[in-house]
């Protein structure tokens, strides 16, 4: 079955918005290393990682369904922030919002009875809920920390031993 143009028009608008969201992260990367937070800066740059994997999970299935993965115009990054909590909160958001146009995506499938396409948006659909998890532990743990400076500086240590470890499937 051919996927309808509605669907694969939403996939390669993803697949935009997962490159969108490497450079949002970069961009949050690129704040912190410059207040001199390695750690949280290397947290963030794995996380845009993640984000160029995603983007290109989209990219080779959309090519794989015969589509065409135009790569569109990604809008400047926020660049500034008042604080590493400001940046955890908006990256929170920001997952919020991929995991709307995930479900968005899953409803179209459904409505579509596109198999294929539900079975590899149900990946994504796992991969939210460990994303949101993660920013929402994360400000957990910055505003149980507060404004304990040994806490914090040893919370950026630990998040410099981050890596990306692209996954099997």
């Amino acid at each position: 079955m051919k996927i309808s143009q509605e669907l694969m028009d939403a996939m390669v608008d993803q697949m935009n918005y997962e490159l969108l969201s490497e450079f949002a992260y970069i961009a949050m990367a690129s704040h912190l290393k410059k207040d001199g937070l390695d750690g949280f800066a290397n947290y963030f740059m794995v996380q845009a990682a993640e984000e160029r994997f995603h983007a290109m999970k989209f990219y080779n299935y959309i090519n794989e369904q015969g589509g065409h993965a135009k790569i569109a115009a990604i809008p400047e990054s926020i660049n500034s922030y008042d604080s590493v909590l400001a940046i955890v909160e908006e990256a929170l958001e920001h997952e919020r919002r991929v995991t709307a146009r995930i479900y968005n995506l899953m409803d179209i499938a459904t409505k579509d009875r596109e198999y294929a396409t539900i079975s590899f948006l149900n990946w994504y659909v796992d991969e939210q809920v460990e994303e949101e998890d993660n920013m929402q532990s994360m400000i957990d743990k910055l505003n149980r920390i507060g404004e304990n400076k040994a806490a914090f500086y040893h919370y950026d240590e630990q998040l410099a031993a981050r890596v990306f470890t692209p996954p099997v499937k």
